[in-house]
Protein backbone atom coordinates (compact mmCIF):
# COMPACT_ATOMS: atom_id res chain seq x y z
CA UNK A 1 0.00 0.00 0.00
CA UNK A 2 1.45 3.52 -0.88
CA UNK A 3 0.62 5.94 1.23
CA UNK A 4 1.39 9.80 1.15
CA UNK A 5 -0.93 11.51 3.69
CA UNK A 6 -0.28 14.97 1.96
CA UNK A 7 -1.89 13.55 -1.08
CA UNK A 8 -5.09 11.90 0.33
CA UNK A 9 -5.32 15.23 2.38
CA UNK A 10 -5.30 17.18 -0.97
CA UNK A 11 -7.64 14.83 -2.81
CA UNK A 12 -9.84 14.30 0.24
CA UNK A 13 -9.76 16.95 2.02
CA UNK A 14 -13.27 17.77 3.69
CA UNK A 15 -13.24 13.84 4.53
CA UNK A 16 -9.88 13.77 6.49
CA UNK A 17 -8.92 14.91 10.25
CA UNK A 18 -5.52 15.41 10.65
CA UNK A 19 -3.92 14.50 14.35
CA UNK A 20 -1.39 17.35 16.12
CA UNK A 21 1.86 16.38 15.29
CA UNK A 22 3.54 14.79 18.02
CA UNK A 23 4.65 11.69 17.17
CA UNK A 24 7.92 9.90 15.95
CA UNK A 25 8.28 6.91 13.72
CA UNK A 26 10.39 4.04 14.96
CA UNK A 27 8.70 0.43 12.97
CA UNK A 28 10.58 -1.22 10.33
CA UNK A 29 7.96 0.51 8.17
CA UNK A 30 7.54 3.95 7.52
CA UNK A 31 4.63 4.46 5.90
CA UNK A 32 1.19 2.25 7.37
CA UNK A 33 -2.51 2.60 7.71
CA UNK A 34 -6.01 0.38 8.14
CA UNK A 35 -9.19 0.23 10.01
CA UNK A 36 -8.40 1.26 13.49
CA UNK A 37 -8.47 -0.69 16.86
CA UNK A 38 -8.47 1.20 19.80
CA UNK A 39 -7.47 0.46 23.58
CA UNK A 40 -7.49 3.31 26.46
CA UNK A 41 -5.09 2.55 28.89
CA UNK A 42 -3.13 3.87 31.54
CA UNK A 43 0.56 2.41 32.55
CA UNK A 44 -0.99 -1.28 31.97
CA UNK A 45 -0.01 -3.26 28.50
CA UNK A 46 -2.00 -6.45 29.45
CA UNK A 47 -4.11 -5.34 27.15
CA UNK A 48 -1.83 -4.98 24.27
CA UNK A 49 -0.48 -8.03 24.50
CA UNK A 50 -4.49 -9.49 24.71
CA UNK A 51 -5.40 -7.13 21.18
CA UNK A 52 -1.86 -8.16 19.55
CA UNK A 53 -2.54 -12.01 20.08
CA UNK A 54 -5.24 -11.78 17.75
CA UNK A 55 -5.70 -11.68 14.35
CA UNK A 56 -4.96 -8.33 13.17
CA UNK A 57 -6.34 -8.87 9.63
CA UNK A 58 -4.26 -4.93 8.39
CA UNK A 59 -5.65 -3.21 11.39
CA UNK A 60 -3.46 -0.38 13.15
CA UNK A 61 -3.40 -1.10 16.85
CA UNK A 62 -4.74 3.04 18.38
CA UNK A 63 -3.21 3.15 22.45
CA UNK A 64 -4.63 5.95 24.17
CA UNK A 65 -2.12 5.80 26.74
CA UNK A 66 -2.93 9.01 28.62
CA UNK A 67 0.42 10.59 26.94
CA UNK A 68 2.27 8.93 30.14
CA UNK A 69 6.37 9.61 29.52
CA UNK A 70 6.64 7.09 32.55
CA UNK A 71 6.76 3.88 30.90
CA UNK A 72 6.61 1.76 27.77
CA UNK A 73 3.42 0.02 26.36
CA UNK A 74 5.18 -1.61 23.52
CA UNK A 75 8.51 -3.32 23.33
CA UNK A 76 10.33 -5.79 20.84
CA UNK A 77 8.25 -9.08 21.99
CA UNK A 78 4.49 -7.15 21.56
CA UNK A 79 5.79 -6.06 18.29
CA UNK A 80 6.66 -9.45 17.32
CA UNK A 81 3.51 -10.81 18.16
CA UNK A 82 1.80 -7.68 16.31
CA UNK A 83 3.77 -8.76 13.11
CA UNK A 84 3.20 -12.20 13.82
CA UNK A 85 -0.79 -11.78 13.42
CA UNK A 86 -0.82 -9.58 10.87
CA UNK A 87 -1.29 -6.11 12.49
CA UNK A 88 -0.43 -3.31 9.93
CA UNK A 89 0.72 -0.93 12.57
CA UNK A 90 0.35 0.74 16.26
CA UNK A 91 -0.02 4.28 17.12
CA UNK A 92 1.00 4.88 20.50
CA UNK A 93 0.22 8.07 23.10
CA UNK A 94 2.84 7.13 25.26
CA UNK A 95 5.71 5.46 25.08
CA UNK A 96 7.77 2.67 23.57
CA UNK A 97 10.78 0.73 24.17
CA UNK A 98 13.29 -1.64 21.78
CA UNK A 99 13.44 1.04 19.49
CA UNK A 100 16.35 -0.86 17.90
CA UNK A 101 14.89 -4.10 17.72
CA UNK A 102 11.37 -2.35 16.41
CA UNK A 103 13.43 -0.49 13.72
CA UNK A 104 14.46 -3.50 12.51
CA UNK A 105 10.72 -5.13 12.12
CA UNK A 106 7.97 -5.14 9.30
CA UNK A 107 5.56 -2.91 11.73
CA UNK A 108 4.68 0.91 11.65
CA UNK A 109 5.36 2.35 14.73
CA UNK A 110 4.42 5.66 16.11
CA UNK A 111 4.96 6.74 19.59
CA UNK A 112 5.82 9.65 21.14
CA UNK A 113 8.81 8.89 22.17
CA UNK A 114 10.80 5.80 24.45
CA UNK A 115 11.32 4.67 27.76
CA UNK A 116 13.23 1.62 29.07
CA UNK A 117 11.10 1.09 32.21
CA UNK A 118 8.38 -1.54 31.23
CA UNK A 119 4.75 -1.06 32.75
CA UNK A 120 2.81 -3.05 35.40
CA UNK A 121 0.25 -5.66 35.20
CA UNK A 122 -3.27 -4.99 36.14
CA UNK A 123 -5.76 -5.95 33.23
CA UNK A 124 -6.89 -2.87 33.27
CA UNK A 125 -8.36 -0.61 30.35
CA UNK A 126 -11.21 -0.31 27.50
CA UNK A 127 -11.16 -1.61 24.19
CA UNK A 128 -12.32 -0.90 21.07
CA UNK A 129 -14.03 2.75 22.63
CA UNK A 130 -13.33 6.46 20.83
CA UNK A 131 -10.23 7.91 21.68
CA UNK A 132 -9.21 11.39 21.71
CA UNK A 133 -5.95 12.92 21.39
CA UNK A 134 -4.13 14.92 18.73
CA UNK A 135 -7.31 16.85 18.29
CA UNK A 136 -8.61 13.98 16.59
CA UNK A 137 -11.51 10.88 17.50
CA UNK A 138 -10.33 7.66 17.06
CA UNK A 139 -13.19 5.66 16.10
CA UNK A 140 -12.96 2.07 16.20
CA UNK A 141 -13.64 0.66 12.38
CA UNK A 142 -12.56 4.15 11.23
CA UNK A 143 -9.13 4.28 9.14
CA UNK A 144 -5.82 5.48 10.26
CA UNK A 145 -2.84 6.77 8.01
CA UNK A 146 0.40 7.45 8.96
CA UNK A 147 3.91 8.18 6.84
CA UNK A 148 6.90 11.02 7.40
CA UNK A 149 4.11 13.64 7.00
CA UNK A 150 2.02 12.85 9.79
CA UNK A 151 -1.57 11.36 11.07
CA UNK A 152 -4.87 11.41 9.68
CA UNK A 153 -7.69 10.19 9.97
CA UNK A 154 -11.21 9.03 7.71
CA UNK A 155 -14.48 7.85 8.64
CA UNK A 156 -14.04 5.62 5.31
CA UNK A 157 -11.11 3.56 3.52
CA UNK A 158 -9.03 6.21 0.97
CA UNK A 159 -7.26 3.50 -0.35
Amino acid sequence: MNIQTADLCDAHEDAVKVVAPMFASFGGIPAFGGPISTLKLFEDNSLVRKAFESAGNGRVLVIDGGASMRCALVGDQLAELAVKNGWAGVLVYGCIRDAKAIGEMALGVFALGTHPRKTVKRNTGEIDVPVTFGGVTFTPGEYVYADEDGVIVSATALL
